[in-house]
């Protein structure tokens, strides 16, 4: 109440200072009525009517107002309401149904329209992460308007409004109750209120202490001193009109002389509000007679407090706005000095058409009006902060917003002290590697999360990742997929690549010893020639598996299977000439038989070269037609991509594997048929064991092969060359070694004729 009568002094303030001006107005002085709408209709239409039907003063150019005309300008009306019934320059109607000009032609504003106050509370709560919020309004123009502009900018920042209610302070006590029984279980809440209204309903809260929760405020209450009384809404935030400073206006409210008072029935009611005393001689129980030492300079009350000019100020402007446009209606500068058309008798349609026009400065505050009759929207944010003494006091943070950029308020929040930040959502975050799924029939705030399929990250849906990309730990954004292969620092790498090289060790010593010993019986008894052929045969078969390691490249995919398959021909062919030697030995010894002239060096020489070219040759086809090649494996693992070699043609990785097969089972059974010859010339046991276990290993490297995934493929293929090597070495030429070695008394060849005739 008394903040309203403070602005209704503003206003007279403002009139007295523009009839002492020299600038605006020189000469001319503006006269008024103030009259009380008492917040109701039907009271300010016949308000208005009344003072529209007389012929009371509205500017005269003599002191004693000798000249009168028409009411020009209605200034005043705080609510939308009120202020729809009027035509009028508003202080405090901030309903955006008012920017209507088809509806309202005349209605013009120097407080910001509610639209942008409430897209800038959305933007406000989405700042703070809110998204499942109470919203309470007034039944009023004011509440319902505002409160259909809030909710249409929250839904546009995904804000989901779990209710939005409406009263009136006018209704009955239980449907006041029933709102604040729904704020209480709400941790954030946005009010669109009155005065009046918000004071009802902390009041009703305050029946009933409830946990503490976040207030987001209107300008209609957030900045006014009267509810700092309510200790549980410390921590609310709004936004409000910057606060200005009207010089010499305390002065003028604090000078309020006895006949003054006793004039006025407002100003009498307030004095004996303010003093507890009564103006009449009828003293009571509870008030005294106003004796006259009632001291107003040390009064504290919204009256005598200037610290928060806000709407006072836009009062205090609206007046002076009205006064611009009735200066520019009849004075002009004339020589560098303002003249005034005293004679000139305005009508209302050319104050209204001046007061589109309006642009100026008072006191450091603009004042200008757009198409719609709506100020520039500047804004702060204002927060309700406990002091040291623990007394709440309204604190604006110094975070300006306006209609042009709605944002700012973002930059800079460090002075900002919210009781506590809530967390107001209707349902938590859906953890990394989950996606959103909508409640039936709930606000889109509401969902359950469920798992995003593998390879997939979350973001508002799950969105799968590239085909060389897989989703992080935390499942919220896509990292290149670790490369494998088998490489020289893999620990199998380094095991497979050391048994290699020692089996080219010690078939490169084994060759050594033979050729020390060439000369010796044991040595020139078992083919001598293809012995070292075989032995470099098989030197090349360990080291041919060094291939397989490393990354795949396109000579290093064409040499692994084509020097493997190319060597272990060599080295078949050579088993199998020594075998098919030791069968025509056997042959020779018969009386009349000369078979072995048909089977001599040349021939076992040839017959190397023959079985070995053929591989070779399907080979250079396999190569020529299509080759092996380096692939990159996303299918095998889906989290990481596998570096090998494409057979190209499996047709022709099978032919080298088939015509190998080929070789080692005619030398199996060639071994077999000759495993009962005479010990001095019998190789064949030896050549069976090797040829089986040859045989054995190569059959179950088939089916090992194909199951084997990813690097464990190539780790199978060179166990099974590594295996099948140290089988042919072990078996055929470790006895040799051993008796040249370790038993040289055997090495003779009188040992060899002995124990064959036994």
């Amino acid at each position: 109440v008394w903040g309203e009568l403070q602005s209704s002094r503003a206003m007279v303030f403002a009139i007295e200072e523009i009839n002492n001006s020299t600038e605006l107005l020189p000469g001319i002085r503006l006269g008024y009525q103030i009259y009380d709408s008492c917040a109701s209709v039907p009271v300010a239409v016949h308000m208005a009517f009344q003072f529209l039907n007389s012929f009371d003063p509205v500017f005269s150019m003599d002191n004693n107002c000798s000249h009168s005309g028409m009411v020009m300008a209605v200034v005043g009306g705080s609510g939308s309401t009120t202020s729809i019934s009027l035509s009028q320059v508003s202080h405090f109607s901030t309903c955006s149904c008012l920017s209507d000009k088809q509806q309202y032609p005349n209605f013009f504003r120097t407080f910001p329209s509610d639209q942008f106050q409430a897209e800038a509370m959305a933007k406000l709560v989405k700042h703070f992460g809110w998204t499942w919020i109470g919203a309470v309004r007034s039944d009023s123009d004011f509440g319902n308007n505002g409160m259909a502009s809030f909710l249409k900018a929250a839904h546009k920042e995904g804000i989901c409004v779990e209710y939005s209610l409406s009263f009136h302070r006018t209704y009955p006590h239980s449907r006041i109750q029933r709102v604040a029984d729904v704020i209480r279980r709400s941790m954030v809440v946005v009010a669109l209120l009155s005065l009046g209204d918000m004071r009802a309903l902390l009041e009703e809260l305050s029946y009933e202490p409830s946990p503490s929760r976040q207030w987001i405020g209107s300008e209609s209450w957030v900045t006014n001193s009267e509810l700092m009384r309510f200790s549980f809404c410390a921590g609310a935030i709004g936004f409000g009109i910057p606060k200005s400073i009207i010089p010499g206006l305390r002065d003028f409210l604090l000078n309020l002389s006895p006949s003054q008072v006793a004039s006025s029935q407002i100003l009498t009611e307030f004095w004996e509000d303010a003093f507890n005393c009564t103006l009449t001689k009828n003293a009571t129980e509870k008030k005294k007679v106003c004796d006259g030492n009632e001291d107003i300079q040390n009064l504290q009350n919204q009256y005598t407090d200037t610290s928060q000019l806000r709407v006072t100020n836009m009062a205090y402007m609206a007046v002076y706005a009205v006064a611009h446009a009735i200066h520019n209606a009849v004075c002009q500068e004339i020589n560098g000095t303002v003249e005034c058309d005293k004679l000139t008798k305005l009508e209302s349609k050319q104050i209204l058409i001046e007061l589109k026009k309006v642009n100026f400065s008072q006191n450091g505050y603009d004042v200008s009006f757009d198409a719609n009759g709506d100020p520039v929207a500047i804004y702060e944010l204002v927060n309700w902060q406990k002091s040291e003494n623990g007394v709440t006091e309204i604190v604006a943070v110094g975070m300006k917003v306006s209609s042009q950029n709605l944002t700012n308020f973002s930059n800079n929040n460090n002075g900002l002290h919210l009781y506590s930040v809530p967390v107001s959502v209707c349902t938590d975050s859906c953890p990394p590697g989950t996606r959103k799924v909508l409640q039936k029939g709930k606000p889109i705030c509401c969902y359950d999360c469920t798992a995003c399929p593998e390879g997939e990250i979350n973001s508002t849906d799950c969105l799968p990742c590239q085909k060389e990309f897989w989703p992080n730990k935390k499942r919220d954004t896509c990292i290149p997929k670790p490369v494998e292969y088998l490489s020289f620092q893999d620990l199998l790498g380094i095991i497979l690549a050391t048994f290699s090289v020692i089996g080219a060790c010690l078939t490169i010593v084994t060759a050594a010893v033979f050729f020390c010993h060439r000369k010796t019986p044991i040595v020139r008894a078992n083919n001598s020639e293809l012995s070292f052929l075989l032995l470099i045969s098989l030197t090349l078969c360990f080291l041919c598996s060094l291939t397989f390691i490393g990354a795949p490249s396109e000579w290093s995919c064409m040499l692994r299977h084509t020097a493997f398959g190319i060597t272990f021909v060599l080295c078949i062919s050579c088993v199998l000439g020594k075998t098919i030697v030791v069968l025509m030995a056997f042959k020779a010894t018969i009386p009349g038989s000369n078979v072995m002239k048909w089977f001599g060096p040349p021939q076992q020489r040839m017959t190397v070269v023959s079985f070995t070219f053929i591989q070779v040759l399907i080979c250079t086809v396999w190569l020529v037609v299509n080759p092996p090649f380096p692939i990159k494996n996303l299918t095998t693992y889906k989290e990481k991509i596998i570096l090998e070699c494409a057979l190209g043609s499996a047709a022709g990785f099978w032919a080298v594997l088939g015509y190998l097969g080929i070789l080692a089972a005619f030398c199996f059974v060639l071994a077999v048929l000759a495993r009962k010859l005479p010990d001095n010339f019998n190789e064949a046991k030896l050549i069976t064991i090797s040829m089986l276990i040859f045989c054995t290993v190569w059959i179950t490297f088939i089916p090992a092969y194909v199951s084997s995934p990813g690097k464990f493929t190539v780790v199978v293929e060179i166990f099974a060359i590594l295996a099948s090597s140290f089988g042919l070495i072990m078996c055929i030429f470790a006895p040799k070694c051993f008796i040249i070695l370790f038993k040289p008394e055997k090495n003779t060849k009188k040992y060899l004729i002995n124990k064959n005739q036994l």
